[in-house]
């Protein structure tokens, strides 16, 4: 066919971006490629021209894919257009059933595979074509038969000639479409395949990312401990000191990003549940604040912080919208040269809270702006090398505040002249119940959460938080309560250096190297606390759980679950398997001092 018969196709996205990939993806088939930027636009160009198929994004503005595609199908010559949706999120049934109601004949998810699209686009234009053909041959059917029976009479035999000839043609043409239909079932089968098989690679994705965490979690451990140790001894030389320092800062970097990578990952699969309950906005920024607080410090920028004397409430999963704010703020510090200006200014927009990051930092080129979000987007600095990271830090914060029914965006002067990035947030009315409560069960017989950062206090219009103090702390070292504990781990570094972190702090310590001496150890010690290891060779920590906690004697005892691994289902297995709580590693010092110093005091002269 010449470019005046070319088969038209309408691409619909607000996105230009994700336009220009489709046209990327499908420049090579000889289609003529039509551009619509919303769903009005699309129906403006499909009441003046005819398409074969129409690629429609879901997510779009004001209109919506599924509202395009059913006032796309109310038309009456627009009813049997096929559309193809795109979406770059998790697709029920439901919304699979609906979609295909209102005329949809297939989905294509993002990131699109270019020869996944370009398959189901050829079948679906073939199909467009052979129909077009179809309909040319009824017409060329019409017009014989009307000059059949208009030489009925005297043409009898040519009529009959005519006629066989015409079936020939017929035949062919059922041929064709026969082969078209065996070739769309063949597509069907394929496309099967692939999606079983992407399925089963994103399982395989999710089971590497939770044992990498562990993998990298359990020489965390003990690196973190060492440190730890290292802060309760007095280091003279002040390069030993900052080199002690640079560690422990790292080792908490990189055990940040191994939570995030785990936390886009769970969202992405609509893992994560949140725990909302009401929250003064002041608390969450002195929250995130102290988070992000080393990191500031160490690069020696100012940090001034403006937060209304009113309160300001809003619900929310206090860990993490924390979580979201310090990506910010940590992001802020990373890309502002030292001893740069920090500020976070928070205002109520009607119904929303306004909460803005201000930095005197490297700014956004306006290329980047429109994907500052997106999953593995790194800026580069202005010399030009990519600033280090996984690039998921931003896309979890869009996605955090999402789940709140909240939204962030970016903005930029441009390279040089500084960035801000603005979280705005439901305000919570007067009326609107909190779903939490403070000294409330989490519903799994777990201990309340330990280790909670200690709010910076904020005062006035305008507070500047730099540099940090440590406040003293709740009980002086001589009045913490002293405890029995027995500590199991397989990882002699891990062992060794906890159970002298634990020594210092004047417990009393027992330890095992292995599951089986673990649950001897526990017998004949009687200790009040376990920590447990749970990948321990002969016996794992679930099993030693589960034995000691049908002992008569092993009722009482506080078990702690102490692992690498960290996702919801490890918690769930662990509370299943009897144990009273379940921490992390790299293990949170203070976490576990707060945990100790929460559990019942010993009568005076209990013993073993």
């Amino acid at each position: 066919m010449d470019a005046n018969d070319k088969v038209s196709i309408l691409l619909v996205d607000d996105q230009p971006a994700r336009l220009l990939t489709y046209e990327t993806i499908l420049g090579d088939l000889g289609l003529d490629l039509v551009r619509a930027l919303s769903g009005f636009e699309a129906l403006e160009k499909l009441m003046k021209q005819e398409f074969a198929v129409v690629l429609l994004d879901v997510s779009m503005p004001d209109m919506d894919g599924f509202e395009a595609a059913g006032l796309i199908h109310e038309h009456p010559r627009l009813g049997k257009t096929p559309i193809i949706f795109v979406t770059g999120v998790h697709v029920t049934e439901l919304d699979r059933l609906r979609g295909y109601k209102l005329g949809a004949v297939d989905y294509v998810s993002i990131p699109v595979v270019p020869e996944i699209l370009r398959s189901k686009v050829s079948v679906l234009v073939e199909l467009y074509c052979k129909r077009r053909e179809l309909i040319e041959a009824n017409r060329t059917l019409a017009s014989v038969n009307q000059q059949l029976a208009e030489a009925n009479t005297t043409l009898q035999a040519e009529k009959t000639r005519e006629l066989q000839v015409l079936n020939s043609t017929l035949s062919q043409a059922n041929a064709e479409l026969a082969d078209a239909n065996r070739s769309l079932q063949t597509e069907i089968t394929e496309r099967a395949r692939v999606e079983l098989a992407l399925k089963e690679a994103d399982r395989h994705k999710d089971e590497f990312l939770a044992m990498l965490a562990h993998e990298l979690r359990n020489p965390l451990a003990p690196i973190y401990n060492a440190v730890q140790l290292m802060r309760r001894k007095p280091l003279e030389d002040p390069q030993l000191a900052w080199s002690r320092d640079v560690i422990e800062r790292q080792t908490a970097h990189l055990s940040r990003l191994v939570d995030d990578l785990l936390d886009v990952s769970r969202i992405t699969r609509g893992k994560i549940n949140l725990a909302k309950e009401s929250l003064e906005v002041s608390s969450l920024i002195e929250r995130a604040v102290e988070t992000s607080h080393p990191l500031i410090t160490e690069r020696a920028h100012d940090l001034v912080v403006d937060v209304p004397k009113e309160p300001l409430k809003v619900l929310g999963d206090p860990t993490r919208l924390t979580q979201a704010l310090g990506n910010v703020l940590s992001n802020a510090a990373k890309y502002t040269e030292r001893g740069g200006r920090i500020a976070i200014a928070v205002r109520r927009d009607g119904a929303e809270v306004a909460i803005r990051v201000s930095d005197t930092g490297e700014g956004i080129p306006a290329d980047l702006l429109p994907v500052i979000f997106n999953l593995f987007t790194q800026l580069e600095r202005t010399s030009g090398h990519a600033q280090g990271g996984l690039g998921i830090g931003l896309a979890l914060v869009r996605r955090l505040v999402e789940m709140h029914g909240g939204s962030v965006t970016a903005h930029s002067e441009g390279v040089g002249k500084g960035s801000e990035f603005v979280i705005r947030l439901p305000v919570q009315s007067e009326i609107e119940p909190s779903l939490g409560a403070e000294g409330t069960s989490n519903g799994h017989g777990e201990l309340p959460p330990v280790g909670a950062a200690p709010a910076i206090p904020i005062s006035g219009q305008v507070t500047a938080l730099n540099p940090f103090q440590s406040s003293p702390a709740a009980n002086a070292e001589g009045d913490r309560v002293k405890r029995r504990i027995l500590l199991a781990d397989d990882n002699n570094d891990a062992l060794e250096s906890l159970a002298t972190l634990l020594e210092l702090g004047g417990h009393e310590v027992v330890t095992a190297s292995n599951g089986a001496l673990a649950l001897e150890c526990a017998e004949r010690h009687r200790p009040e606390v376990m920590l447990l290891d749970i990948g321990m060779p002969m016996l794992d920590g679930y099993e030693v759980a589960r034995r000691i906690r049908v002992q008569p004697w092993g009722r009482s005892i506080t078990l702690v679950a102490l692992t690498g691994w960290g996702q919801d289902s490890d918690r769930r297995r662990s509370r299943e398997a009897g144990f009273d709580s379940h921490l992390v590693k790299p293990l949170d010092m203070d976490k576990l001092t707060e945990l100790l110093e929460r559990l019942p005091t010993p009568a005076a002269g209990t013993g073993s």
